[in-house]
Parts: structure tokens; C-alpha cells; sequence
């Protein structure tokens, strides 16, 4: 059996091949600890790693301590293992502490459609941990977005492209990329999608997608239902997803309620936009 990277012990959460522990309830002799709360920052651990904003913290409280404070993003090892730390957003130099030991072997394809849902992901994706690429439908569409919007850098993966410059680091791609011929040569690779649809059960395993995320552009059940009230509508007529239940449910309420077939697609025609694309490995 594999023996997992961290584990929980009677002094706290320890990772055994690079002999530290993560926030330690007892002292040890190294410790990295997230954050400057009595709870997690404890005295009695010969060496501290933080980071630097948390350092006068822990000072503060703990006395006159073996510290060293890092940057967001900043990489050190210890035992051949990879530590970094990231903003958490609980206090002032709060980090989440990522692990690594033998990582960076694969590239993280995550899937939002061409328009909106990628630019979406773009805006909020952490940066400190890789290079982002784009698939050609996804970079034509941010380009003409971007005198509107503060995106982060993008390179456009193109058939100068090597699959050793994608490892370790995220390739934005539109659904309709998934087991083409485009993606296969990126092996090896983990695939994410960000969808509302990842909403309902079994999405992800039909999708054949390792991970999902839910996020969606759309109203939701309750939003539907409140956009409807408001409006005081006498005739709903459902057009988009799962709307015989839908309007069933609509129906049941007492509402005029029907479908009506019509051409638009579950986003849009990504292999229209894939078409202009020039991206390939």
C-alpha cells in the first residue's frame, strides 16, 4: 500500500519524507506553519518556516524563535520534497501550504467554453503556481477581451509547442478539445471541468473527467424560480437544459408552462470556434 505524502500523528499532521510537520500541536524540531493563531502556531519547535508577513506575528506572541519567512509562490526543499506557500484569505499572512514530492509530471487541462467560462477561469487563476496555455479558440476570443479586461498572461500552445514545456503547468481548453487528437499529445495529463452542469450526480464520470467544479453563468433552480415570481409571467416556455422536468415542475405549481424545440446549443459551437483555431502540439 502507498504510503500517503502526509500523515496524522499524535504531534500533528507530518510529511515523513521530508521529516516536517504542518501546523504541530507538539514540538518538533520543523515546523511550517499556515498562519499566526494560538491553535496553529505553537512554541516549543526548534526551526519555523512561514510566511514573512506572518513572521512578526508568531514573534510577537512566541518570543525569541528560529524563523524564516517566504514569499507567495516561493519553492524550498526539504528531503527532495517541494513545499510552496499561497494566500488563504483567512489573516493577515494565512498560507496554504502545498506538498510536493515528485509532482510536476503532469499537465492540468482544465475545460471552460471559448467565450465566458474561460475568461472567467483565467481571471481568478492562481498564476503562482505555473505558466497558463491556451488552446487557439480559447486565446482568439480572450484576445479580443482583453482591452476590456485584466487578464493574466496566456501563451497559445502551437505545433512548435513541446509537451515538456506543458508539465506542471495549466492548459485552458474548450469541452470540445476533450480525446481529440490535440489533447492526446499532451499525455500526461488530469483533465478538469468547470461547469454548472457538475452540479448533478455523475456529470464528472460521464464526462470522463477526473475532476469537476461547479460554476455556472446561469441562474440556478431557486433563481429560476424567483426570476419567474418576479416577473409575474403568465406563459413560461422552457428552451434550455432539463426542461421537461422543468416545466413539469413549473406545471405542478400552477403555471402555464410548456417547452419549444429550438436551435440554440447547450453554450455555443465550439468546433466552429476550434475550426479558426491554429493550435496544436
Amino acid at each position: 500500500m502507498k504510503t500517503p505524502l502526509l500523515q496524522f500523528t499524535d504531534n500533528g499532521i507530518y510529511c515523513k519524507k521530508a521529516n516536517v510537520y504542518l501546523d504541530p500541536w507538539k514540538p518538533v524540531d520543523h515546523a511550517i506553519i499556515s498562519h499566526g493563531h494560538a491553535d496553529h502556531s505553537r512554541y516549543g519547535h526548534k526551526k519555523y518556516i512561514t510566511h514573512h508577513r506572518n513572521v512578526p506575528i508568531i514573534q510577537h506572541r512566541l518570543g525569541e524563535i528560529n524563523v524564516t519567512g517566504k514569499e507567495w509562490g516561493e519553492t524550498f526543499d526539504v528531503n527532495n520534497v517541494k513545499f510552496s506557500l499561497h494566500p488563504a484569505g483567512h489573516i493577515l499572512g494565512s498560507s496554504q501550504i502545498r506538498v510536493e514530492y515528485k509532482g510536476e509530471g503532469k499537465t492540468s487541462i482544465l475545460f471552460g467554453y471559448s467565450l465566458g467560462k474561460a475568461q472567467r477561469l483565467l481571471k481568478y487563476l492562481n498564476t503562482d503556481i505555473g505558466e497558463i496555455y491556451t488552446h487557439g479558440a480559447i486565446e482568439n476570443m480572450t484576445e479580443v477581451l482583453r482591452p476590456l479586461v485584466d487578464f493574466p498572461k496566456t501563451t497559445l500552445i502551437t505545433r512548435e509547442t513541446k509537451k515538456e514545456q506543458l508539465l506542471g503547468n495549466i492548459v485552458l481548453a474548450p469541452p470540445s478539445a476533450h480525446g481529440s487528437t490535440w489533447i492526446r499529445k499532451m499525455v500526461p495529463y488530469v483533465t478538469a471541468s468547470a461547469s454548472g452542469w457538475m452540479t448533478f450526480r455523475g456529470a464528472r464520470r460521464r464526462r470522463a473527467i477526473d475532476k469537476g467544479f461547479v460554476l455556472s453563468d446561469h441562474c440556478d433552480w431557486g433563481g429560476l424560480l424567483e426570476s419567474i415570481e418576479a416577473t409575474g409571467a403568465d406563459k413560461i416556455i422552457c428552451t434550455h437544459g432539463y426542461t421537461d422536468i422543468f416545466s413539469k415542475y413549473l406545471r405542478e405549481q400552477g403555471y402555464d408552462a410548456r417547452t419549444e424545440a429550438t436551435q440554440y446549443g447547450e453554450e455555443e459551437t465550439e468546433a466552429a470556434l476550434a475550426s479558426k483555431s491554429t493550435a496544436s502540439v
